[in-house]
């Protein structure tokens, strides 16, 4: 039996996600697992076409295809999503077909559901067999039952290739949205001062994306900027050498404009616009290299306080997993989303309404300095950060600790000493059958009190 292992990690071989295949290969001798470090080689299979064919008559050859990386930026790494546009783009589909397939990913559990939904879609747009995900925290190869876990899931992976075992297809093919849309000119909207950025990948890769944008480019007085991705000089994707981790300083330092263009224009702006077209179940590999590139900021929310907007051409109303992705890079980021337009869900009519409310909100928002209340996105991103760099990882994210520790972003509960002694106080005397019942008996009322102390204040 041969498994065709489909690297995702920048680093190649000595990623530590390799380390998780290797010890799947030590673990089931008979079994070839065949690697092919397609993310690292990615310049070379773009421009090489001959070696791309190679890598994907080996897939057509092999029994399964595991699909093995490191999570970047809630998903896959920029190289390892221009490698699967290269499969749709290139025709190559077919040799995927009916292939069992299964996904193994390193991280810190942060938003791993999320690339592990993006993989199991695009197995399904691919029609693959997908079989199973296994998410491991990246130091679970060093724990015995960690080890045994990973063992079953290689061997219940190599069963049913043998087995031909069926899989459920959980995502249907998207359907493209047949909107032609007609742009009508927008009231137009003061900025008041404010520094309005639009960012697109490549305005010509749709005319519907193109009219979305110049249109609300247009509705701000000032008329917003415009910036488009592919004009800004960026050699390649974030190469996961942690470098960045210790003073923010990335190892593109002074070779590629990228980190010149972050810091002078997205950090100086109050208002961004994010706009592209859905390629597979994501933005473009452009866009990604974007986001995984941002990293040299490391898990500091950069763009605190901004307003944040995307526009989306493309089928994103089927594409639950994309909006959640969009929705926690700005909690994450302790950024406002505004909104999100796509032409996929309506006629022209509403596509203007929602850029005019884009547009209106957000000038009103940055005046107010308003940003949501976080959600579950947030706290529980916030937390995994606080907990990790904390402990384990402050050696490599040194530029993280420093920030962390004078934003008080170590709010740790058990700091809270009042609360601490009242807990204990309270809970011992609730052991007393009579305080108990009293206590229960007033616990609805007592909840509300310093809620009231709170509005007599307002009164």
């Amino acid at each position: 039996m041969k498994i065709a292992v489909l690297n995702g990690s920048p680093k190649g071989q000595t990623s530590v996600t390799m380390q998780y295949v290797n010890f799947l290969q030590l673990k089931f001798k008979d079994v070839e697992f065949k690697y092919f470090d397609v993310a690292p080689k990615i310049k070379k299979l773009e421009d090489d076409e001959k070696a791309f064919e190679q890598i994907i008559g080996e897939i057509s050859a092999a029994d399964g295809v595991l699909w093995a990386f490191p999570l970047y930026f809630f998903l896959v790494p920029s190289q390892y999503k221009r490698f699967i546009e290269l499969i749709f783009e290139r025709k190559s589909a077919s040799a995927f077909l009916d292939k069992p397939a299964a996904v193994l990913t390193t991280s810190i559990n942060f938003f791993d559901h999320t690339a592990h939904n993006y993989m199991n879609a695009i197995c399904d747009d691919l029609h693959m067999n997908f079989i199973d995900s296994y998410s491991a925290e990246m130091n679970n190869l060093l724990k015995l039952k960690e080890r045994r876990r990973l063992k079953n899931f290689g061997e219940l992976f190599i069963q049913a290739i043998k087995e031909r075992t069926p899989a459920i297809r959980n995502n249907q093919p998207l359907t493209m949205p047949d909107t032609v849309y007609e742009s009508e000119k927008l009231n137009p909207v003061g900025t008041d001062g404010k520094k309005v950025l639009i960012i697109v990948d490549d305005i010509s890769k749709g005319a519907n994306l193109r009219k979305m944008v110049e249109n609300l480019q247009q509705a701000f007085v000032p008329q917003a900027q415009l910036v488009q991705l592919k004009d800004v000089d960026i050699k390649g994707g974030c190469l996961g050498c942690l470098q960045c981790g210790m003073d923010n300083i990335c190892v593109y330092e002074g070779k590629d404009g990228f980190i010149d263009f972050f810091n002078q224009q997205i950090k100086t702006a109050d208002i961004l616009f994010f706009a592209g077209a859905i390629h597979d179940r994501f933005l473009s590999s452009l866009w990604k290299c974007y986001f995984d590139r941002s990293f040299f900021n490391g898990h500091i929310p950069v763009l605190t306080g901004k307003q944040i907007g995307f526009v989306v051409s493309g089928p994103l109303g089927q594409i639950a997993n994309l909006r959640q992705i969009m929705e926690a890079y700005a909690g994450m980021q302790h950024a406002n989303l505004i909104g999100i337009v796509s032409d996929d869900p309506g006629s022209s009519e509403e596509i203007n309404a929602g850029l005019q409310w884009l547009a209106k909100r957000s000038i009103m928002y940055s005046n107010l300095g308003y940003v949501k209340p976080p959600t579950f996105l947030q706290v529980g991103g916030t937390k995994l950060f606080r907990d990790v760099i904390w402990s384990r990882l402050r050696p490599v994210f040194q530029a993280d600790h420093r920030y962390y520790k004078e934003h008080g972003h170590y709010d740790f509960p058990q700091k809270n000493y009042k609360w601490r002694l009242i807990n204990n106080l309270l809970v011992m005397l609730t052991k007393i059958p009579v305080v108990r019942r009293e206590f229960v008996k007033r616990i609805k009322q007592e909840m509300l009190t310093p809620f009231k102390r709170a509005l007599d204040k307002v009164k």
